[in-house]
C-alpha cells in the first residue's frame, strides 16, 4: 500500500502538517487493518458455504449492522430502499406492497431468513413487515438467478437476512422511536452465552395511525396499523464438533383497512438445525422448518375474527460439505418440502398441497492461482403440476493486483405456484380470475460481467447483466371463459447495467454511491406491461467520531428514481387497450444523527423526506408521504451501562 497517500489524507483529517513519522505509519496500519476487515466480510448466501465477501466469485451485497442503524430502516423494505438502487416497493391493489427489484417482481426473488423460505404470500409477494431489523447482523443480496441453489421463486435474485450473533456473557438492549402520526418502534434484544448453550430473544413492537394524503390520486388516505414481532434461538454446543440450533417466532399485523373490518395476519414458526463436523474437512447440516401464515377479516362491531387464508410449510433440508485436496469444496444437498394452501381465493374457501422435492450438487474449484470457479446444478420436482426442471450455473473469479473480474452464468426457473393453478375468484362482481392447471414454469438464463476494484479506502464495482426470461407467468383476458386467466407470454429480456463506488476516510468521514440502469423489453402484443424505472440512484454520505465520552455519527441518505413510462390497461376484457401513463420522477432523503452520550446510551435524531417531496398525484408507485417528518429514538444497551 502507498502510505504516502494515506499520510496525506491524515494530515487533510487531522489538520496535521507531518507525513511519515513513526506514529502516521502506525495510525496508517491500523486504518489498513480497518478496512482490510470490512472486505474480510464473510458471505454464505451464494455459495452456501462461508466464503470472505473479497473472495467470493459470486457477487453480492452486504448490508451490515452499521449500515443497518445508519439507516434507521424499520423492515427490510425501508432498507433495501435505502442502500440499493434498482429495488422500488410500490403499492397494489388495496395498499398491499409490490416488490420490483430490476425487472423482477416479489414472486421471483427469494426472501431468507437466516437461509430459511418463508410462507405467505399477498399478490404474489411476501409480507415485508414481518421482515423487521430489530435482531438483524447484516443482510445478503445476490442478483440474478440463484435456482441452482434455492429452486424456484429465486430466478431474480435472494435476499437473506442474517440474525445478530453474540460472544459476550449476556446483552441486553432496549429501544424506542417516535415519529409523525403516533409511528412508534419500540424493540428488545437479549442474549446470554453460559457453559454450552446460547440463546438470543428478540421482540419488537411497530404502530402508525392512518391519515390522509395531501392530494388525490390513486388512493387518498394511508392505512395505519400495528405489528407484535417476538423470536428465540437457542443453541446447544455438546461439544467441538457437534451442534444443534432451535427456533421459534410469532408474528402478528393488524392493518385499519376500513372502518369496519380490519385486516389481520399472523405466522408461527419454528425449527431445528443440527451440525456434525466429521473432521475439519467434512461436515453435515440437517434441518426441519415449520412456517405457518395465515390472514383473517376482524369484525370490529361484533369483534368476530374469520380466517380465510392460511399457507402452511414444512421443509426438511440435508447440506453435505467436503473439502479435497486442501482447496476444492464439494457440496451436495436436497430439500423436502410440503406446502398447503387454503384460500378464499379458491372455490368455497378450498385448499390445495404439492410436496416438491430437489438434489443439488456444487464443486467449488481453486485450480490455479488467482481463479476461482464454481460449477452446480440442481434438480427439482413439483408433484401437483408435475413439472421437473434442472438449474445449472457457472461462476469464475480471477484477480490481478488491485482488480477482480467475475463473470456468471446461471440458469433460473419459477414453477407455477397452487394459487396460479387453482385460482377461482370473483372480483367483487366485476370479472372472475382462472387459474391454469397447463401453466409452463418460467425459465431464465442469467449472464452477469463485473469489474471490481480496490486501492486503501477506495472501492468501485462496474457490472453488466443481461436475463432472457421465457414462459413469464401473467394473467390475461380469456373471451371464452369471460374473465382473467393466468397463462405465458414470449421472451422477456431484462438487461442493464451496475455500478457502485465507496470510499473511507481515517476522519470517520465515509461516502458511497451506487447506481443501477434497468432496460426491460417486452414483445408488442403480450398482455404485459413494464413499471420498471430506467434510472435508480442511492447515495450515503456518513461521518463517525468517538471521543472518550462522547460519540458521533451523521449518516445523510438518498434515493434518486427517474420517471416511467407506462401502457396501463384501461379495460379489463381487452389487454390491447391501454393508455400511457407517466409516473414522475422523484427523490428521498433522511438524515439521521445518532449521539452517543454515555456508555451504552445512544440518542438518535431523524429527519425523513428533508426537502419535503409531496406527490401532485398519489400514483402507486409515489411514496406515501405527506412532507418533511421528524422523529427521535432511544437506546440503551444496559450490559455497558453496568460493567
Amino acid at each position: 500500500m502507498n502510505k504516502t497517500i494515506f499520510a496525506f489524507l491524515l494530515a487533510a483529517g487531522s489538520f496535521c502538517p507531518a507525513f511519515a513519522d513513526a506514529e502516521s505509519d502506525a495510525r496508517l496500519d491500523s486504518l489498513e487493518k480497518a478496512w482490510n476487515t470490512a472486505l474480510d466480510e464473510v458471505v454464505v448466501t451464494g455459495t452456501r458455504t462461508p466464503k470472505l465477501l473479497k473472495d467470493s466469485p459470486v457477487l453480492t451485497r452486504v448490508i451490515t449492522s452499521s449500515d443497518i442503524k445508519k439507516s434507521d430502516a424499520t423492515n427490510i423494505s425501508d432498507l433495501l430502499q435505502s442502500e440499493l438502487p434498482g429495488i422500488e416497493f410500490s403499492y397494489s391493489m388495496n395498499q398491499q406492497v409490490s416488490l420490483n427489484m430490476q425487472g423482477f417482481g416479489g414472486n421471483a426473488v427469494l426472501f431468507l431468513i437466516d437461509g430459511e423460505r418463508i410462507a405467505g404470500e399477498t399478490l404474489d409477494n411476501v409480507d415485508f413487515s414481518r421482515l423487521n431489523l430489530n435482531d438483524a447482523g447484516k443482510v445478503e443480496i445476490v442478483k440474478g438467478a440463484a435456482s441452482s441453489l434455492y429452486g424456484s421463486n429465486a430466478v431474480g435474485g435472494v435476499v437473506n437476512i442474517i440474525s445478530r450473533e453474540s460472544s459476550e456473557p449476556w446483552t441486553l438492549n432496549v429501544n424506542t422511536h417516535y415519529g409523525k402520526y403516533n409511528e412508534q418502534r419500540d424493540g428488545l434484544n437479549f442474549s446470554f452465552n453460559a457453559w454450552k448453550f446460547s440463546n438470543t430473544l428478540s421482540a419488537q413492537y411497530t404502530h402508525i395511525d392512518s391519515y390522509d394524503m395531501k392530494n388525490e390520486g390513486d388512493y387518498n388516505s394511508f392505512y395505519g396499523g400495528n405489528t407484535y414481532n417476538i423470536k428465540d434461538r437457542l443453541t446447544f454446543k455438546a461439544n467441538d464438533r457437534l451442534k444443534f440450533t432451535g427456533r421459534v417466532g410469532y408474528f402478528f399485523r393488524e392493518r385499519n383497512s376500513s372502518e369496519s373490518t380490519h385486516d389481520r395476519y399472523r405466522d408461527l414458526s419454528s425449527g431445528l438445525k443440527g451440525y456434525y463436523e466429521f473432521s475439519d474437512a467434512t461436515n453435515l447440516e440437517l434441518s426441519y422448518s415449520f412456517d405457518q401464515y395465515d390472514k383473517s377479516d376482524f369484525m370490529v362491531a361484533d369483534r368476530r375474527d374469520i380466517r380465510d387464508y392460511s399457507n402452511t410449510q414444512n421443509i426438511g433440508k440435508a447440506v453435505f460439505n467436503h473439502t479435497f485436496a486442501g482447496k476444492h469444496i464439494l457440496t451436495v444437498g436436497g430439500d423436502v418440502m410440503r406446502d398447503y394452501l387454503m384460500t378464499y381465493q379458491f372455490a368455497d374457501n378450498g385448499s390445495r398441497k404439492q410436496i416438491t422435492a430437489d438434489g443439488f450438487a456444487q464443486i467449488d474449484l481453486n485450480l490455479v492461482k488467482n481463479l476461482n470457479i464454481i460449477l452446480g446444478g440442481r434438480y427439482d420436482y413439483f408433484s401437483e403440476s408435475h413439472n421437473k426442471h434442472f438449474s445449472p450455473r457457472v461462476n469464475a473469479m480471477y484477480k490481478l493486483d488491485r482488480f477482480t473480474f467475475r463473470g456468471s452464468y446461471a440458469g433460473g426457473f419459477r414453477a407455477p405456484t397452487l394459487k396460479e393453478m387453482y385460482m377461482d375468484f370473483d372480483m367483487a362482481g366485476i370479472f372472475m380470475i382462472y387459474g391454469n392447471k397447463d401453466l409452463r414454469p418460467e425459465s431464465s438464463n442469467n449472464f452477469q460481467l463485473s469489474g471490481e476494484f480496490t486501492k486503501g479506502l477506495f472501492n468501485a464495482t462496474l457490472g453488466a447483466f443481461c436475463n432472457l426470461v421465457d414462459n413469464r407467468i401473467t394473467t390475461a383476458w380469456n373471451k371464452a371463459m369471460g374473465g382473467m386467466v393466468y397463462t405465458n407470454i414470449g421472451r422477456v429480456n431484462i438487461s442493464g447495467l451496475d455500478a457502485n463506488v465507496s470510499w473511507k476516510s481515517n476522519w470517520g468521514l465515509g461516502a458511497r454511491a451506487s447506481y443501477v440502469f434497468t432496460h426491460e423489453h417486452v414483445k408488442n402484443g403480450e398482455p404485459y406491461t413494464s413499471s420498471t424505472r430506467p434510472h435508480t440512484a442511492t447515495v450515503r454520505v456518513d461521518y463517525t467520531k468517538n471521543w472518550k465520552n462522547y460519540g458521533l455519527m451523521v449518516a445523510l441518505n438518498g434515493r434518486i428514481l427517474s420517471k416511467v413510462g407506462v401502457d396501463e390497461f384501461v379495460s379489463v376484457t381487452d389487454y390491447q387497450e391501454t393508455e400511457h401513463v407517466e409516473y414522475p420522477a422523484y427523490t428521498m432523503w433522511k438524515l439521521n444523527i445518532t449521539q452517543s452520550v454515555w456508555k451504552g446510551i445512544d440518542v438518535i435524531a431523524t429527519i425523513d423526506n428533508l426537502f419535503n417531496y409531496v406527490p401532485k398525484y398519489n400514483y402507486s408507485s409515489t411514496p406515501s408521504t405527506t412532507g418533511i417528518s421528524f422523529a427521535i429514538g432511544l437506546s440503551l444497551d444496559i450490559d455497558k451501562m453496568v460493567r
